[in-house]
């Protein structure tokens, strides 16, 4: 109980999707005792579809789904113990093999976290192959071209990484508190396939709110993604 209302003020104090926002949402969820809460969505804003028809509050999001958001539109929703927020003009293309493929982005901006008793988790972007496990992460993604870039933040957690234009510069690491923010290119002519970038267009908050609706908090909290 005393966890929870810690959480309960950190909701209140967030304030990042206003008073009728996921705040709220969780908020109301951890004061009837429901955490985690239920798969599906959870919130929307604007314009959001799953496989081209409008998306319902309580939906259920599966393996082979598209979620799409429009401009000025975002979707929160949950699957199993992952959360998602999902910005504004982003597509995800969710794969029947969540090992070799749970996601996959097609363009836009979208912030996960990921249970840590699940399996190996693989995310596609148009310039990378991502295997992750019991991680938060950001990725903005611009879609393909020679010129084309995937923003990624690991927020906490191990990584695998595959640059699509450079296969042998796999590299592997982990982070505790967005400690590596990078750009991945897509160029074979680019000096570098990774470089480093600033922490841009997410926040701790978020992370906690989308931590929140699974039981856990992040893990730069110390807890270890302990469960309510």
């Amino acid at each position: 109980m005393q966890l929870r209302r810690r959480l309960l003020k950190l909701m209140a104090a967030a304030g990042v999707f206003g008073p009728a926002g996921m705040g709220g949402l969780v908020s109301q969820a951890l004061a009837m005792g429901k955490v985690p809460v239920a798969p599906g969505v959870h919130k929307m804003q604007g314009v959001v579809t799953v496989n081209g028809k409008p998306a319902r509050l309580g939906q259920l999001v599966v393996a082979g789904d598209t979620v799409m958001t429009g401009p000025d539109s975002e979707a929160v929703y949950v699957i199993g113990q992952d959360a998602f927020l999902q910005r504004d003009n982003t597509t995800l293309v969710f794969g029947p093999d969540a090992a070799k493929s749970f996601f996959r982005v097609v363009t836009g901006k979208v912030l996960s976290v990921f249970g840590k008793s699940q399996d190996r988790r693989t995310l596609q972007t148009t310039t990378a192959t991502i295997g992750i496990r019991g991680t938060g992460c950001y990725i903005e993604d611009e879609g393909s071209g020679p010129t084309a870039r995937t923003y990624l933040c690991l927020c906490y957690g191990s990584i695998e990484l595959q640059p699509s234009a450079t296969p042998q510069a796999r590299e592997s690491y982990s982070t505790q508190h967005h400690e590596r923010p990078i750009y991945i290119y897509n160029g074979a002519k680019m000096p570098t396939m990774i470089a480093a970038a600033a922490f841009i267009n997410h926040t701790d908050d978020e992370l906690t709110l989308l931590e929140g609706l699974v039981g856990r908090w992040p893990a730069f909290y110390g807890k270890g993604g302990y469960k309510y």
